[in-house]
């Protein structure tokens, strides 16, 4: 049987949650910028004992809480989602293993095993939010994809997906025939499509 990728995508409002990153080095930054760069009212703190100055200048730019010290698992009482991006490999796994027992979702970097969710990559265009995923195996084919849809889907996609919200709103009858009405209008933005290539 062929290997399939069995992660279940969600979108989370993380301006709603509580996220911990455990690290201030470069990873810690990467993951910061992540989350940051799709969610730019995301509800993050950072614990590490040194933060980078491009970390700090992100973090005053974001509201940012940084917390110059050293991890203790106090650090993860209240929060939803924790990522660990320190370069001891024993600490990060202690991190996971605490988290679990709180039942908090965790993020180990670069150790799949040790992951209750992956950071994939991420096309954003106004209220159009694609992700990508490669189940971990391949991050570059995951930026690759993500630059074919950066580029293929037109920066006017918000304009489309505001007028059929209108429409929507305004559509009468029972929940089935609302969807079968969307159906038919959208189709044909598919036909036009093809029809253009």
């Amino acid at each position: 049987m062929e290997e399939r990728n069995e992660l279940y995508p969600i979108f989370l409002k993380v301006n709603q949650l509580n996220i911990l990153i455990v690290g201030g080095g470069n990873v810690g930054l990467e993951k910061l910028h992540f989350l940051l760069k799709s969610s730019p009212r995301a509800n993050v703190e950072m614990l590490a004992k040194y933060f980078k100055p491009e970390t700090i200048a992100l973090a005053e730019k974001h509201q940012i809480k940084l917390t110059k010290r050293s991890y203790k698992r106090k650090y993860l009482k209240g929060r939803h989602l924790v990522i660990a991006t320190t370069d001891s490999p024993k600490l990060n796994k202690k991190i996971y293993l605490q988290a679990r027992k709180r039942f908090l979702l965790a993020n180990i970097a670069d150790t799949p095993e040790l992951c209750d969710f992956y950071m994939g990559g991420i096309v954003n265009k106004g209220h159009v939010k694609i992700a990508i995923s490669t189940n971990g195996k391949s991050p570059t084919t995951a930026k690759r994809l993500r630059q074919l849809f950066e580029e293929v889907i037109p920066d006017d996609i918000n304009l489309m997906v505001e007028n059929l919200n209108e429409f929507r709103k305004n559509i009468k009858g029972d929940f089935e025939s609302k969807v079968a009405q969307m159906n038919k209008i959208t189709e044909t933005l598919i036909e036009k499509k093809l029809k253009n290539d």
